[in-house]
C-alpha cells in the first residue's frame, strides 16, 4: 500500500479542522439564541395586547402592534394598580441608590486592591480567602440580620440603608476582581513616577488609576446590574411606597385579580434600558478591561 503523502494528510487535517470550527460555531449559536430569546420575547410582549400574550396560540411577532402597555406602565391615570402611579420617583430612587452604591463600591474596592497588591499586610491572603467565603453565604440567609441591624439605626426605608447594603454585597467580588487588575500594572511605572519627584498619592492618582480605569468600569458594570437587579432587600427596607425601587414597582402588575403581563413586559423593557445604555456607553472600555484582567504584566 502506498503511503499517504504529506499533502493529503495536510488537507485531512484542514478538513477536519473546518468540520469542527463549523460544528462549535453552530453550538454557540444555538446557545446565543437560548440566550437572547427570552429577552425577545419580553419585547415582542411588551408591544402585545394582553389577549394575545394570554391567547393560546403563541405569536413570535407582534400582530397587534400597541403602545398600551409602556403607556399604562409610565402613566399613574392609565396604571391598573395605585403602586404603578409611582413609576418616576420609584425610577429615580433606583438612579440615586445604585448609582451612589456603585460608586462608594468603586472607592472602597479600588484602595483594598491597591493595598493588598501594593504592600505587603500581614493576613492579607486570609483575607481574601475570607472574601470568597463570604460570597458563598447566601443573601436570602442575610436578611433578618440586615434587617434588625438596620433598624436599630433608624436606616430603614432611607437611602443610606440600601445603598450600604448594595455596597457591601457586591464589595468582595469587586475587591477580588480589581487586585487583578492593579497586580497587571508594573509597580516600577509608580516607582519611576515617584523618583521624578510624585509622592505617593500623585503616582497613585496620575499612573496607577488611568491604567486601572478599564478594570474599574468593568467592575463597575458587574455592581450596578446586581443592585439594579436587586429585589429582596429592596422590598424589605423600602417599606413606603415613594422610598421603594423599580424591581418592587414591576411586582405591582401582579395583583390578588391577575397578572397584568403587558404591562410587566413594558416594564421589564423599561427597567432594561438604562442597563443597555449603560453597557454601550462603556462597551470599548470594557473589552478593554477584560483584555487586561486576562494577563499579568
Amino acid at each position: 500500500m502506498r503511503a499517504a503523502t504529506p499533502t493529503l494528510m495536510a488537507g485531512t487535517r484542514t478538513s477536519r479542522y473546518r468540520s469542527m470550527t463549523w460544528l462549535w460555531r453552530a453550538v454557540a449559536l444555538v446557545f446565543a439564541i437560548v440566550m437572547v430569546f427570552p429577552v425577545y420575547w419580553m419585547v415582542n410582549s411588551a408591544f402585545e395586547p394582553n389577549s394575545q400574550i394570554t391567547s393560546l396560540t403563541p405569536s413570535f411577532f407582534p400582530v397587534h402592534l400597541t403602545l398600551h402597555n409602556f403607556v399604562r406602565a409610565v402613566d399613574h391615570t392609565a396604571g391598573t394598580t395605585v403602586v404603578q402611579a409611582y413609576f418616576w420617583d420609584d425610577a429615580r430612587n433606583s438612579l440615586i441608590v445604585v448609582t451612589s452604591a456603585v460608586l462608594v463600591t468603586l472607592i472602597f474596592a479600588f484602595l483594598a486592591a491597591a493595598a493588598i497588591s501594593r504592600f505587603r499586610l500581614r493576613g492579607a491572603s486570609a483575607f481574601l480567602v475570607l472574601i470568597l467565603v463570604v460570597q458563598m453565604v447566601p443573601g436570602t440567609a442575610m436578611v433578618i440580620p440586615i434587617f434588625l441591624f438596620l433598624n436599630n439605626l433608624h436606616l430603614t426605608d432611607n437611602y443610606l440603608g440600601l445603598i450600604l447594603v448594595y455596597a457591601a454585597s457586591t464589595l468582595p467580588f469587586t475587591i477580588w476582581a480589581l487586585r487583578g487588575f492593579v497586580r497587571g500594572v508594573p509597580i516600577e511605572l509608580e516607582e519611576a513616577a515617584m523618583v521624578d519627584g510624585a509622592s505617593r498619592f500623585g503616582a497613585f492618582w496620575r499612573i496607577l488609576f488611568p491604567l486601572v480605569l478599564p478594570g474599574l468600569i468593568s467592575t463597575g458594570i458587574f455592581a450596578f446590574i446586581t443592585s439594579w437587579n436587586d429585589f429582596l432587600m429592596a422590598n424589605i427596607l423600602m417599606q413606603q411606597n415613594y422610598h421603594q425601587t423599580l424591581p418592587v414597582w414591576l411586582f405591582s402588575f401582579t395583583t390578588n385579580t391577575g397578572t397584568d403581563y403587558g404591562g410587566l413586559m413594558a416594564g421589564c423593557t423599561i427597567m432594561a434600558l438604562p442597563v443597555v445604555i449603560f453597557f454601550l456607553l462603556v462597551q470599548r472600555r470594557l473589552v478593554s478591561g477584560l483584555t487586561a484582567g486576562a494577563v499579568k504584566g
